[in-house]
Formats: structure tokens, sequence, C-alpha cells
């Protein structure tokens, strides 16, 4: 058999077990964009509305969640409460994304948060003149323009989500990099890895492109 042969059936053999741990890789980018999108614009209007109590403890939440690791989170989550004696354990894939949300929460409120105060206030009384209602300034004068300023940021976050994923290995998830760690082990060969590592350019690449593709639909606002 030929040395080519070899390591193609090799890769086969293998690709199955790659393909799960993508699965849930992918599993946790997608959920975690689903529930910290909505949440970091939630807390970033709470961060600049008038209740000056709820803005220091919408600070202190985001302070604590950027200035911490996200590894150190997880491992807290996961093994931490249960120490407590909070009564709460979680199983790893829901600590995995109780972990990831509200990190990520943190970073996109201080994102909206940015995107939000910089636009003219002049506009809201402006779209008073139209007749526009808070809801219809919002969501045809503001929201456009908030999306053209925070995507290239979100876009950022969002490949950095990617990467990030595979800190779920510390908690024993059977993440992409998990399995291919667990084939090198195995095998005693760099294959699994460097395949693991073309599957991460190919999801990066992948949202690079239709992150572009947002950006340039928004770029009418220049």
């Amino acid at each position: 058999m030929k040395w080519s042969d070899t390591y193609m059936d090799y890769i086969l053999e293998i690709m199955p077990s790659l393909f799960s741990g993508m699965g849930v890789t992918l599993s946790i980018f997608f959920w975690t964009l689903v529930g910290s999108l909505p949440l970091g614009l939630i807390v970033a209007l709470g961060m600049i509305s008038p209740f000056k109590i709820l803005q220091k403890i919408l600070g202190i939440y985001v302070w604590l969640m950027r200035g911490t690791p996200l590894l150190l989170q997880l491992i807290f989550v996961f093994y931490g409460l249960p120490l407590l004696g909070t009564g709460i354990v979680l199983p790893r894939y829901e600590a995995a994304l109780v972990a990831f949300i509200l990190n990520y929460t943190a970073y996109f409120a201080e994102i909206f948060r940015g995107g939000l105060q910089s636009i003219d206030k002049g506009q809201y009384e402006s779209a008073k003149v139209l007749r526009l209602n808070y809801w219809q300034t919002i969501r045809k004068i503001i929201a456009p323009q908030v999306m053209k300023i925070v995507i290239p940021s979100i876009g950022n976050e969002v490949i950095n989500l990617v990467k990030d994923s595979s800190l779920v290995y510390v908690i024993g998830l059977g993440d992409l990099l998990r399995a291919g760690n667990v084939a090198t082990s195995r095998d005693v060969t760099l294959v699994p890895l460097i395949l693991v590592s073309l599957m991460y350019l190919l999801m990066t690449a992948f949202f690079t492109y239709v992150l572009k593709k947002i950006e340039q639909h928004y770029s009418y606002w220049k």
C-alpha cells in the first residue's frame, strides 16, 4: 500500500469523530450568539439608562466578565458552583453555554453601548418632527446606524468565539479540539491536529465572508 493511501485511510477513519466534535463546537458557537447578542443589547440599554443603581450593577458585571479569563469562568460555573453549596450542578454542555453567554454578553454590551452613545441625540428630535414614535425611531433611524458602527467589532468577537469554543475541553466536553487531541494521543501523529486546524480555518473563513456581506449591506449609511 502506498504511503499516501495509508494516510488517506487514516484520515477517513478519524473524520467522523472530528465532524462530531465540530458539531459540538458549532452548537456552542450558535447558541452563544443567540443568547449573548440580545442580552448584550439589553445590558447596553441598561448601562445608558437614567437609573444609576442599574448602571452600577451592570458596570460591575461587565467589568467582572471582561476582567477575568473565560477559562476561569468555565471552571467556576462547572466545578465552583457545586462547591459553594449553591445546589446548582450543571451538565457539561449547559455549564459551557452559561459561561460563554455570560462572558460574551459583557463584550457585546460594551460594543452596543459604544454604538448607541455615538448616535447624535438630535436625530431623536428630528424623528419627533417626522411624527415617528420611539420604536419607529429605533427601527428606522437609530438601529441601522448602530449596526453600521458595531458590525466590525461584533465580527471580531464572532471570530474569537469560534476559537474560544475550544476552551470547553477543560470541563471534558467533546468538541473539535478534544477530538483531535484524543486521536493525536492515541495514534501518536500530528495529522488529527493538522485537520483540526484546517477545520477551524474553514469555519473562520466562512463566518468572515458572511460578516463582510452583512457589513456591505449596511454600507449605504456611509
